[in-house]
């Protein structure tokens, strides 16, 4: 396995005193350690924002925002990492206060290098445990079946196989699969069995970013890039280096968008918008499309070069129609989550109709239907078929439209339309592009036909 992990920790030296914070930066550097500096409290959260730290050391009295302001700004935003306050205005109380606010220690100026090297060591030791104590609350998360991908089917055994083979390369991957077939659930295994795992796992969706603001999303950008840009922001890629950074529907991401990310994945830099400097990011990237890139390509929509660049690794995630007999397991597994500490089982009759749907939103079409189960059995504990008769409407059984029969009686088209609507934003989760794409509409199409089905909502 590729060592990721040895790390040169990185200090932010913040001091309005420009001397006493060259000093100091000058003690640290020559024992091995990276300082980046910062004349006050502001400044210090603009470098926090732009690159990673594993401990800041800040005077308590500066100007613009002070040591106190500066530690409160972090905790509200989450940068969980240690802070040391060093000051000259040495008193017990404010000693204290300090403390109380969460600083691991408290050194007064003018201060001897030993301590300084010591408060360092400690302060750096416990940097590492509440990583560990992050990565420890992923693990239990992950025990408890948030991230866990479910399964006993030998197709998903061979998926599974694959996404660990190359999960400790570097090589890009990228995840086909419908909608709702657990695409993400499969990056984040891949990001876990890596050397990365200690490192974030970024994921971004393609198809809700704006274009506008996709290239702000993945690159960041410099203050005064564009309007309401008061201050610079680092991107994914920046804020992803180190570890894994997920691209969802990356079909759906705009052309322009594309060439650049090319030139980022060729040469490992990125540009913010409106910057000028070249910032070296070292993201593994994983990508992920319900739709087929090839034919994207041929249409023009998608460009060959990138293609051939994020499909050097492709995994066929299979829908869950292939792979019936996961099913058993995954009503288990919902039953556990959704019946609210009841105790909800499930009739013979049920698990059945449930075995013999064709599930076109997969694994997250069964979460949905499941979780509404539970909610319409709580009262009797026990899930009947009658609780899943709104399958029988949705179930999928014509395999070619133009097999479908007007009833004698008629039909309702208003309601069957927005049934449909209803049913495709359940399994895709409400993201629009790809319940257009089941409906077999345009986006503009279906905006048009969701705003009457928010209208028809009201009325029901």
């Amino acid at each position: 396995m590729k060592d990721n992990k040895n790390h040169q920790p990185r200090i932010l030296v913040v001091d309005d005193e420009k001397r006493m914070r060259h000093l100091l930066a000058m003690m640290l550097e020559g024992n091995g350690y990276q300082v980046q500096q910062a004349e006050d409290g502001q400044e210090a959260l603009d470098q926090l924002h732009q690159s990673a730290y594993d401990l800041v050391i800040a005077d308590i009295k500066m100007p613009r925002l002070d040591g106190h302001g500066l530690l409160k700004q972090m905790k509200k935003e989450g940068l969980e990492l240690p802070m040391v306050f060093i000051t000259a205005f040495a008193s017990v109380e404010s000693a204290v206060e300090a403390m109380q606010q969460g600083v691991v220690d408290y050194i007064s100026k003018p201060f001897d290098q030993d301590r300084i090297l010591l408060t360092v060591q400690r302060s750096l030791n416990l940097s590492r445990i509440m990583a560990e104590n992050k990565e420890l609350k992923q693990e239990i998360q992950k025990i408890a079946g948030e991230e866990e991908i479910i399964y006993s089917s030998n197709l998903m055994h061979q998926t599974i196989e694959t996404a660990a083979s190359v999960a400790d390369e570097e090589s890009t991957v990228l995840i086909r699969g419908e909608s709702g077939t657990g695409k993400e659930l499969l990056a984040r295994f891949i990001h876990r069995s890596s050397s990365r795992s200690l490192r974030r796992f970024v994921p971004v969706n393609c198809a809700a970013i704006p274009a506008g603001l996709m290239e702000s999303e993945l690159f960041g950008h410099e203050k005064g890039a564009f309007t309401n840009a008061d201050r610079r922001s680092i991107g994914k890629f920046e804020y992803a280096s180190g570890g894994t950074l997920f691209l969802d529907e990356i079909g759906d991401m705009p052309l322009e968008a594309q060439a650049k990310l090319l030139r980022v994945l060729q040469e490992k830099k990125v540009q913010r918008v409106g910057g000028k400097e070249e910032i070296s990011v070292n993201a593994r990237i994983v990508c992920a499309t319900n739709q087929s890139l090839e034919d994207l390509a041929q249409q023009g929509k998608f460009r060959s070069d990138l293609l051939y660049r994020v499909n050097v690794f492709p995994i066929e995630l299979p829908p869950l129609r292939e792979r019936k007999e996961d099913i058993p397991l995954l009503i288990r597994h919902f039953l556990q989550r959704f019946s609210g500490g009841t105790n909800v089982m499930i009739s013979p009759q049920a698990e059945e109709m449930l075995q013999e749907y064709s599930w076109p939103g997969n694994v997250r079409d069964l979460a949905n239907v499941m979780e509404r189960a539970c909610i319409l059995a709580r009262k009797t504990g026990r899930i009947e078929s009658m609780h899943l008769s709104f399958l029988k409407k949705a179930s999928p059984q014509i395999s070619n439209q133009q097999d479908f029969a007007l009833p004698p009686q008629g039909i309702d088209l208003e309601e069957l339309e927005m049934d449909l609507v209803e049913q495709a934003l359940e399994q895709t989760d409400d993201n629009q592009s790809a319940a257009a794409r089941l409906l077999g509409l345009t986006r503009a199409k279906f905006r048009v036909l969701h705003k009457q089905y928010l209208q028809w909502k009201k009325k029901q």
